[in-house]
């Protein structure tokens, strides 16, 4: 270690840390949520981080042999070093709790102890829907998707998804197409260092969705692609999301670890349906047996949101920049929101109930708790949400 506290920002030590071997999400977690980062540093230096009962209880399999790797790695890291190469690379890093951690992460069931990100993260500060899917899909999948991200983003909608082959790289295609003339911006989730682009043949995709709207990980550089890191990918993709749609997937495709991660969260789920004798269709077709929404067009993603495409389109004109009093408004305050609310009542309540009080459709109503919780207007225990009792 060749720098000093006071040479070195919070984050340099956070960037050490996170580039351990085996320094995985609940691990820095555990680290990170008993000491500062700093002294999280000087701990793994000593070597004695797995006897701490607290790091122990949170962290998954820590023992000696972990803690004694980490110890000898440490001792040859440059901190400063490995600081000035993020920010050589434009690199943003920001721990859980600083100022502008994305709110909608900052509370998940599962927080990422760190995001790092490359572009702006304002493009969050705006209706998001994950559009996910195989990547083995279809040529009319490929069209489906590209069309949906068009649309979304036209409508003014953050279009996120995982910059993988097929589906998620289409509906990033098609956002940054409508990006480009004024629509919102796309957001990336990705499973390795922001300098190691995987899938390489992404690349120009990679840096167009970076220079228009932003791309995240919660690994430093140098972070190579490990199969285990995509399914904790998908658990940020869905916290990231008010809506998840998936396009096509197989029987047992990745998308489908989002869609489990998005209803672990209450986020409501939609799919695409597909010709019943297409495999790439087999997951799809198996989500709207379960009862998801049905997604025929960018239009029914923007009713079960809340939203029209005009009222959408009015909102957020030509910047992808600041909102509109139309989508800033509390939800509440809406016409549905307000009716929404006034079923939820004082008493905690289930979304289904909810539902069921006004005869609504499940969607819509799990959209509009979703977003009065992000707003502060409701509380969420487990399965059931309550009103939350704010000032005047």
């Amino acid at each position: 270690m060749k720098a000093t506290g006071t040479d070195l920002p919070t984050a340099a030590w956070v960037v050490a840390l996170s580039g351990l071997d085996r320094m995985g999400p609940a691990r820095l977690g555990a680290l990170l949520g008993r000491w500062e980062p700093e002294e999280a540093w000087r701990q793994v230096l000593g070597g004695a981080v797995h006897r701490d009962r607290r790091v122990v209880a949170e962290a998954r399999r820590l023992d000696a042999t972990l803690s004694a790797r980490w110890r000898r790695d440490a001792a040859g890291i440059d901190v400063a070093a490995r600081w000035a190469a993020h920010v050589a690379a434009g690199v943003g890093v920001l721990a859980r709790g600083q100022t502008g951690f994305p709110a909608p992460l900052a509370d998940d069931l599962e927080p990422p102890p760190v995001v790092f990100h490359q572009g702006s993260l304002s493009t969050l500060d705006r209706p998001r829907v994950a559009v996910v899917g195989t990547r083995r899909c279809t040529h009319a999948g490929r069209a489906t998707a590209r069309q949906l991200g068009r649309d979304l983003s036209s409508a003014g909608v953050c279009v996120v998804s995982g910059l993988a082959r097929g589906i998620d790289g289409e509906a990033h295609s098609g956002a940054l197409e409508a990006a480009v003339r004024g629509g919102a911006a796309p957001a990336a989730v990705v499973g390795t260092g922001l300098d190691v682009i995987y899938p390489s043949a992404n690349t120009e995709l990679w840096n167009r969705v970076a220079a228009l709207g932003t791309v995240l990980s919660e690994y430093p550089l140098g972070t190579r692609p490990q199969a285990w890191r995509f399914p904790a990918r998908n658990r940020i993709i869905a916290a990231l999301a008010d809506l998840v749609v998936v396009v096509e997937s197989h029987a047992q495709g990745g998308s489908l670890h989002t869609v489990d991660a998005a209803l672990e969260r209450g986020r409501p789920v939609m799919a695409v349906p597909g010709p019943v004798r297409s495999p790439a269709s087999v997951g799809t077709n198996e989500l709207l047996v379960a009862g998801s929404g049905v997604v025929r067009d960018a239009d029914d993603v923007l009713l079960a949101l809340g939203l029209d495409s005009g009222a959408a389109r009015r909102g957020w004109g030509d910047s992808c920049g600041s909102g509109s009093e139309h989508l800033d408004a509390p939800v509440g305050s809406g016409t549905f929101g307000a009716t929404v609310l006034e079923a939820l009542g004082w008493e905690p309540a289930t979304v289904e109930e909810v539902a069921g009080r006004i005869d609504a459709p499940l969607v819509e109503v799990a959209v509009a708790l979703s977003r009065m919780e992000r707003d502060g207007l409701l509380a969420r225990h487990g399965s059931w949400l309550e009103r939350r009792d704010l000032p005047p």
